[in-house]
């Protein structure tokens, strides 16, 4: 029997959505955390045609370290070791100050691989889109304008790894008034 090459991506839905089976978004209507990483790989397929099963498999799992209780272990032994390693790139380490952690990701843009950058890519359009909507529960206006700002300086170091979702975003911040 030929092997089903949407298996492993399913495979990939299914435990992230196990993952994150109790976590809500921190919008006013609390949608299913799971909605974002779906997103995520979404944005990836259908806007940006990436068919590469590695970074869908990545977009599904990125918050997962970071968010559960999942290793980077676990994610090499269920769909190995270079979806883990882009997992990895994209995982903030919780255990640093929410500052320190926003720096580095300005700073790791530049030098993340390819595959790492495109779901950096998709991940920041999934979260600005929702923003433009609005903001999580507890954000004051002048929060989710310094999101945007900060956003902008990742993306900037993301830059010439997709046109498509690097226009789209450019979309979002020519109209946040962030582009000259």
């Amino acid at each position: 029997m030929t092997p089903n090459p949407l298996a492993d991506l399913m495979r990939c839905v299914q435990f992230a959505a196990h993952k994150h089976k109790d976590q809500r978004r921190k919008e006013p209507s609390k949608p299913p955390f799971i909605n974002h990483p779906i997103n995520v790989a979404t944005i990836l397929a259908v806007e940006a045609n990436i068919d590469d099963k590695e970074v869908l498999q990545a977009a599904l799992l990125h918050d997962t370290v970071e968010d559960t209780d999942t290793t980077f272990e676990e994610i090499e032994t269920a769909f190995g070791k270079n979806v883990a390693d882009i997992v990895r790139e994209v995982t903030d380490d919780k255990s640093l100050p929410k500052l320190e952690r926003k720096q580095l990701q300005i700073e790791h843009a530049k030098t993340s691989s390819t595959k790492a950058k495109l779901v950096k890519l998709a991940d920041k359009l999934d979260n600005l889109r929702d923003l433009q909507i609005v903001l999580p529960e507890g954000w004051p206006q002048e929060r989710g304008e310094e999101f945007f700002v900060w956003a902008k300086k990742v993306v900037d170091n993301l830059r010439g790894t997709n046109e498509i979702l690097e226009s789209k975003l450019d979309e979002i911040f020519r109209h946040k008034n962030l582009l000259q």
